[in-house]
């Protein structure tokens, strides 16, 4: 028989943000304990509202399947004694079967005797396995955990029902004092508690009790309404996504609805409004066909529509205050110089073991410029670089960003503009913060994109320095992320700026600019290398690169990102030809045999008057020829140049033996790979490529 099983669990409201995480991982667990139990189900239809998690299982099989199996025991020799009696190995191997001796077989095993004892386990109800679903449920995690009572479970928000209906029989468990049953609760205000006859009676109860279960569909209804709204008024409305999310996870019966506010207000930038809107209070904003914003918004609350009026005058009420504090703000901000504010930052701490904020940007700037210089900016450019990074920092100490802490950068940019600056200057003030996600958006100027660079260099540079380096799951200060964005910044532009080379930069650039740092710059330099050589990885993981290439290009001593990732690019558009197999043994197996050498950090020469053969000086006129275009060619060109050298190199080991007895034959040779093994290198270790 297939069956059907309704699992809710009821709670105080949730946070919005963890309502559809908190669903998906129901299922997720779930769905494991089902196969780990070996109870079959077709689906699993999820339902989820910031006071319930809900999951219905249909298909699901009456029982675990029965199971025969043979079980191996310990060989004959050792269970039966030189008479023939029982050991105690044999006694106590069948009693851990819920055997006897007398259950015992011998059987044949690759010559052999061992103890078997054939086994029938019957498979239990599926009603009995559903009983183990408390330490599914207790078992998850969550961004936030609450304890309530005087209990030591922790969950998201105190558990207040559970329902546990198998077809229409409730299976029976208990998570603290709350048994399951199955009665669930309607809308906290507009429905009442409804008793379940049947597990697939659920999503329609409910929706007679003003609870609409299904994400989906809420969001569809939400949706709907906003649209009719729009198309009345004939406004424009950007849906935005994620507030569209968010909202659904705070309703259980939504119901839209516009509210106005002043005109006056719209003096203020778009970015403040809509903050105000749509950060502080979950509103949608809206525009004309022209784009301009308009005195206008639509909310949804989690009701009907009884006593509308008063909902909207509420909202409009609290969004008042919001408007009217900003308003003040941003009078207030333009009253003081941008020097005046940035002269506040001296007392800004950025980190109490590393410096002010004001210090960071005197860092900062000098990393921009020799990132800019290295990067060929014009000397406009750099003027409005330098410009840029001794400033950008400086709506911190705004009145605005003080309330609104989400409008840093965005506020740089727009007081900025109104100060006189340049728009290169404003752009870069507020690109310095991106990307501000894993996956977020990258600057999109090329004065912007080095200033994010610098900073973001910086803060790495300097937590390490004190080591403050994250750990494990650890990262408060976020420096994977600002890494991963420098990765990303880098990766886009194609700019090879070598980040190992560039801290010794820093710190001498440093002291040229008479700055002074009050920790060591140089201290933990091995550890920010393999930072950012795992940040290639984390890039490389997201495009699918077969883990070999990843091993190798990344297992190189220099840390330009441009280069790493265009060597991982040529080995893996390469992989597939008929000729890389040997190219690439040919290679290692210099590399192999360059070992041999002891040459120091210093390249060797190769004196070709100790040349035995023609085959070496067709090796040295060859490796000179790519060598002396080396520099001038990308990393994919030098990688096709090194895999022409295949046949030359089979033709070197065919008639040299690099061990020669004569000892400077000797080192000439291992001179000679040793210089081939340093060209390929720029690729990475080749070594660990997997070629078949």
């Amino acid at each position: 028989m297939a069956n059907s099983y309704l699992l809710e669990v009821g709670v105080e409201e949730m946070p919005a943000h963890v309502v559809t995480p908190s669903i998906k991982q129901l299922h997720q667990r779930v769905a494991d304990y089902l196969k780990k139990e070996r109870i079959s189900f077709d689906n699993i239809k999820e339902y989820a509202t910031p006071r319930r998690m809900a999951l219905l299982i249909s298909g699901l099989a009456d029982k675990q399947p029965d199971i025969d199996e043979s079980v191996k025991g310990p060989a004959k020799k050792i269970a039966q004694d030189a008479d023939g009696n029982w050991t105690k190995a044999a006694i106590g191997f069948t009693r851990g079967q819920g055997a006897t001796v007398d259950d015992i077989e011998f059987k044949d095993v690759k010559g052999v005797e061992y103890v078997f004892v054939e086994k029938h386990i019957a498979g239990k109800p599926v009603a009995t396995v559903l009983q183990g679903l408390p330490d599914v449920i207790t078992a998850m995690n969550f961004p936030t955990l609450m304890k309530w009572g005087y209990n030591n479970l922790q969950f998201i928000r105190p558990i207040r029902w559970l329902v546990s209906l198998l077809n229409d029989q409730v299976v029976p468990f208990k998570i603290l004092d709350v048994e399951a049953g199955r009665t669930t609760k309607g809308h906290r205000f507009l429905g009442h508690d409804v008793e379940l006859k049947q597990a697939t009676d659920y999503e329609d109860a409910l929706h007679d009790q003003f609870v609409i279960t299904d994400q989906a569909k809420r969001k569809q209804v939400i949706t709907d309404q906003i649209d009719a709204i729009v198309k009345e008024h004939d406004w424009v409305i950007d849906k935005d996504a994620d507030l569209l999310e968010e909202v659904n996870n705070l309703v259980e019966w939504p119901t839209a609805f516009a509210g106005s506010f002043d005109p006056k207000y719209l003096v203020l930038p778009d970015e403040v409004l809509i903050t105000s809107m749509k950060d502080n209070q979950r509103f949608f904003y809206l525009r004309d066909h022209d784009g301009k914003l308009l005195p206008h918004f639509i909310a949804v609350r989690n009701g009907n529509d009884e006593y509308l009026d008063n909902v909207i005058k509420g909202n409009e009420r609290v969004l008042v205050p919001r408007l009217e504090d900003a308003k003040f703000f941003y009078e207030e901000d333009q009253k003081i110089t941008i020097d005046q504010y940035v002269d506040r930052l001296k007392r800004v701490s950025f980190h109490d073991k590393i410096s002010s904020m004001y210090d960071k940007m005197q860092r900062v700037a000098v990393i921009a410029r020799l990132l800019g210089e290295r990067l060929g900016l014009s000397d406009d450019e750099l003027a409005d670089l330098d410009r840029a990074a001794h400033i950008y920092k400086f709506d911190l100490t705004t009145q605005m960003v003080g309330e609104f802490a989400e409008l840093q950068g965005i506020m740089g940019e727009i007081y900025a503009k109104i100060f006189g600056e340049k728009d290169d200057v404003a752009t870069a003030i507020r690109e310095h913060y991106m990307p501000i996600s894993a996956e977020g958006e990258l600057p999109q100027t090329k004065i912007g994109a080095i200033l994010a660079v610098a900073d973001k260099l910086d803060s790495i540079m300097s937590f390490f320095a004190v080591g403050m380096i994250p750990s494990g799951s650890n990262d408060p200060y976020a420096l994977r992320r600002q890494a991963f964005g420098i990765v990303r910044i880098i990766n886009e532009r194609n700019w090879h700026l070598p980040l190992m080379g560039m801290q010794d930069a820093v710190i001498s650039a440093f002291g040229q600019a008479g700055l002074q740092v009050d920790f060591d710059l140089t201290a933990n330099q091995d550890q920010v290398r393999a930072f950012f050589l795992d940040r290639l990885k984390q890039l490389f993981a997201g495009g699918k690169l077969r883990h070999d290439i990843v091993d190798a290009v990344t297992d190189t001593q220099g840390v330009d990102i441009a280069n790493v990732i265009e060597a991982a690019q040529a080995i893996d558009s390469h992989k597939d030809d008929d000729n890389f197999k040997g190219a690439v043994e040919a290679l290692t197996r210099v590399l192999r045999i360059a070992k041999k050498g002891k040459f120091g950090d210093a390249m060797p020469s190769v004196n070709p008057d100790l040349f035995a053969n023609p085959s070496e000086q067709q090796l040295y006129d060859a490796v000179n020829a790519v060598k002396e275009q080396f520099a001038d060619r990308t990393v994919a060109e030098n990688f096709t140049a090194l895999r022409g050298l295949a046949p030359v190199i089979s033709t070197y080991f065919d008639e040299n033996m690099i061990m020669d007895k004569d000892a400077a034959v000797r080192q000439n040779r291992l001179a000679q790979l040793t210089i081939l093994a340093r060209l390929a290198a720029v690729v990475g270790n080749l070594n660990d490529l997997i070629v078949k």
